[in-house]
Parts: structure tokens; C-alpha cells; sequence
């Protein structure tokens, strides 16, 4: 009992001489700073689902691509920065804060892009839309490093993950004839719109894909920037509206439809089953998994057949209204399977001539007034590039050359 009792005030001693000394501290200033909270042990999975190709645009070489974001953590995780760097010398090559994240993020299922701060809930994926411009040299391989914190995280105090490296595609993407004769066409995408082609995600078979990636919807316009000839409703005035369609390259034809109806009027417009949506159409195999894929077809106005070889430059079809058509337009994207409805990934490709007339900065007056001219110190003649967002252009009568793949 004499020993129990002792160390019950050995215990009782220590106690108090150690509040004691904490006392003594606090009333000098030296009171223990509290603990930094330490580095998240879990937080993103980082993947990039398609192969980086760079696409030259306006005569700067591009990425397009996403990253696939999972947060593994126990918290929600707010995205503060991400840095693009060159594998090899650790060169910034993109630097977005939190602002341009939230703008790019994606959470597929979470109804809404996210006005705040870019946050992924615990479990929830997201995905990141990136269009980065390059200079020369071209980086081999690229690491994307993402600065993120917790909630209750100072930002000061913020954590990181770097990825592994990706290789950049070492040569170029692939080089095809217009799809289109004559012009002024305007080529109707813009990577920044939340529900444009770039954005939409269609999970088929057990894997998410962006098909429409690099899709252009082709309109027709005249002089003065209208689409139509007096009324705009009736879509036989549509200046496109029966305009023939070309192959891009020579090519086997593999699907094709031509049997899907079209309304008369835009006002009118039918309604369509998921399989019909993509209106009448051609999937043309150039090789080595690249499929040319047109959409939106006039019915009755296919001119080939699965099985057929087609030349380059070659009518296949013609505008139409056919499917979910907004008006009359040729749809256009490649693709790396023969599936029109989803189920393949949308590679990069340049057209190889065309002339570069303008484009519209505020799409707002697209349809209502023409289009803004080229500055003087453009070049409007454009050899294997993809056009701007939303450029006019004209393609002249013929093709230079299709079906190559030049290297850098």
C-alpha cells in the first residue's frame, strides 16, 4: 500500500509541475505553437486516358487533352494551382490558379460546373479540360503537379502531387482533305463551352470517352454573316443545306446511314431516339485505328455503301438536318473506332489547306451579323492546321494532299 500510495504522488507531482511549467511559459510568449497539420496521405488519383498529340492551331502547336482526377481522400480536396511542366528541365509550361481550375473542372454527375473554389468531394472524380500551347522545342514527356488543401487547411499550408510522366506523341496529327467545297464555312466549337463537343463524356462499355474531342460543326454563312435566305426557320434557305459532302482521304467505307427523316422547318424539328441522334451518316476507315465520322446527313442523299473504297475529294453525301442538328450543318470529328454514338476516344487532325477568312469572338452575333475579319498581318492562306474556334473559312475547289503524317 506504501508503494502504491507513493507513486499516486509521484504521478500528482508530475502533473503539477508540468501545468506549472506550461503556465510559466504561456506568461512569457513561449506557449507551444499548435501542430501543422500534417500532409494528406491520401488524396488524388491522376490519369490521362489518350495519347498527347500536339495539333497545330494558328501556327502554334496544341494539346488537347484531360485529366482524370480522384480523390482517394477522407475530406473534400479544393484544387489551389496546377502547374504543366517539361519532364526533362522542370519548365513551367502552363501555370492555371484556382479561378481558371474552376472554370475547367468538370464532375461528371455533380449537375453543374463549379463557380468557387474547385473541390472534389471525398470519392468524387472530376475532370480537368486542358488546351495547352507549346513552343519549340517540343517537351518529350510532361508532369502535372497539383496543389490542393483540405477545408479547415491554411492555404498557406497546402500539400502536392506531382504525376508521373506522360510522353508527348513525337510526330503530328494526321493530315486530311476539307470535308466541304467553296465557303464562307464557320467552324462552330469553342473548347471553353460547358456542354459544347469538347466537354461531353459518353461511358460505353465500362469506359469513359470523349468522342466529339476535336468535332466541328460546319454552317454555311454569306457575305453579311447569315446562315439563311430570308426565313431562318424554313431549312431549305439554309445556305449549307444541301452542300456536298467530301471524303477527307481515300478510305473504306464501313457504316453509313440514310433512311433517318428530317423536319421541313427548325421549329418543327423531330425528336429522335439515342441510336437515331446522330441523324444520317458516314464512317470512313483511313487506317491505323483513325475513322472519319460525318453526321447529320439530308436523307436520301448517301452515296456510298459499307464495303466501297472512296478516292479524296469524293462526294459522299450531302447536308442536311437530319438527328440533333441545332440547323443545318455537317458534323465532323475523327475518332479511334468506326462508333458514330460514343463508344471511341476523338483523335487530333488538321486540314490541309484552306483559306482563313475571320471568326467570331462574341458567338453571340454569330448568325446575326459577319464575322471579323483577318488582320492585315495574317496570313490567310493555312496549310495542314486545325482552324481557331469558331473561324470563317473558305476551301476553295480541291485538296493538296491527304492521308500523310508529317513528322516534327
Amino acid at each position: 500500500m506504501e508503494t502504491v500510495s507513493k507513486s499516486r504522488e509521484l504521478i500528482f507531482s508530475a502533473r503539477f509541475l508540468g501545468l506549472t511549467l506550461a503556465m510559466l511559459l504561456a506568461s512569457f510568449g513561449l506557449a507551444a505553437a499548435p501542430a501543422e497539420p500534417t500532409p494528406h496521405r491520401q488524396s488524388f488519383d491522376i490519369r490521362i486516358p489518350v495519347p498527347l498529340i500536339p495539333v497545330p492551331v494558328a501556327g502554334t502547336q496544341h494539346l488537347v487533352y484531360e485529366l482524370h482526377l480522384s480523390n482517394f481522400s477522407a475530406k473534400p480536396l479544393i484544387l489551389q494551382r496546377l502547374e504543366v511542366l517539361d519532364a526533362k528541365n522542370k519548365t513551367v509550361i502552363a501555370d492555371l490558379d484556382a479561378p481558371a481550375l474552376a472554370t475547367r473542372l468538370g464532375r461528371p454527375g455533380a449537375g453543374q460546373y463549379l463557380t468557387d473554389a474547385p473541390t472534389l468531394a471525398a470519392g468524387m472524380s472530376g475532370v480537368l479540360y486542358l488546351e495547352l500551347p507549346l513552343t519549340d522545342p517540343i517537351p518529350q514527356a510532361l508532369e502535372h503537379q497539383i496543389t490542393f488543401r483540405s477545408p479547415e487547411q491554411d492555404p498557406g499550408l497546402a500539400d502536392a502531387v506531382r504525376s508521373v510522366p506522360v510522353p508527348v506523341h513525337g510526330g503530328q496529327a494526321v493530315v486530311l482533305g476539307p470535308p466541304l467545297r467553296g465557303g464562307p464555312w464557320a467552324a462552330v466549337y469553342h473548347p471553353s463551352w460547358q456542354r459544347g463537343h469538347r466537354r461531353v463524356i459518353h461511358a460505353f462499355g465500362g469506359q469513359a470517352r470523349i468522342p466529339d474531342r476535336l468535332a466541328i460543326d460546319w454552317v454555311r454563312l454569306d457575305a453579311n454573316g447569315a446562315r439563311a435566305i430570308l426565313d431562318e426557320d424554313l431549312v431549305r434557305n439554309w445556305h449549307g443545306y444541301d452542300a456536298e459532302v467530301l471524303a477527307v482521304a481515300d478510305a473504306l467505307v464501313v457504316a453509313t446511314r440514310n433512311d433517318i427523316p428530317e423536319s421541313d422547318t427548325l421549329s418543327g424539328r423531330f425528336k429522335y431516339e439515342f441510336e437515331d441522334a446522330t441523324g444520317n451518316l458516314v464512317v470512313l476507315d483511313l487506317g491505323d485505328s483513325r475513322y472519319a465520322i460525318y453526321k447529320h446527313l439530308k436523307p436520301g442523299s448517301v452515296r456510298v455503301a459499307p464495303g466501297e473504297r472512296v478516292r479524296l475529294g469524293q462526294v459522299i453525301g450531302a447536308v442536311g438536318f437530319s438527328g440533333s442538328a441545332g440547323g443545318p450543318q455537317l458534323h465532323f470529328h475523327l475518332a479511334d473506332a468506326p462508333s458514330p454514338l460514343g463508344a471511341a476516344e476523338g483523335l487530333p487532325y488538321v486540314i490541309d489547306q484552306f483559306n482563313l477568312l475571320g471568326g467570331y469572338d462574341n458567338f453571340e452575333s454569330f448568325g446575326k451579323s459577319p464575322w471579323t475579319p483577318i488582320g492585315k498581318d495574317v496570313m490567310p492562306r493555312r496549310t495542314a492546321e486545325f482552324p481557331t474556334p469558331n473561324a470563317v473559312v473558305d476551301f476553295g475547289q480541291g485538296s493538296r494532299q491527304a492521308g500523310s503524317t508529317p513528322t516534327r
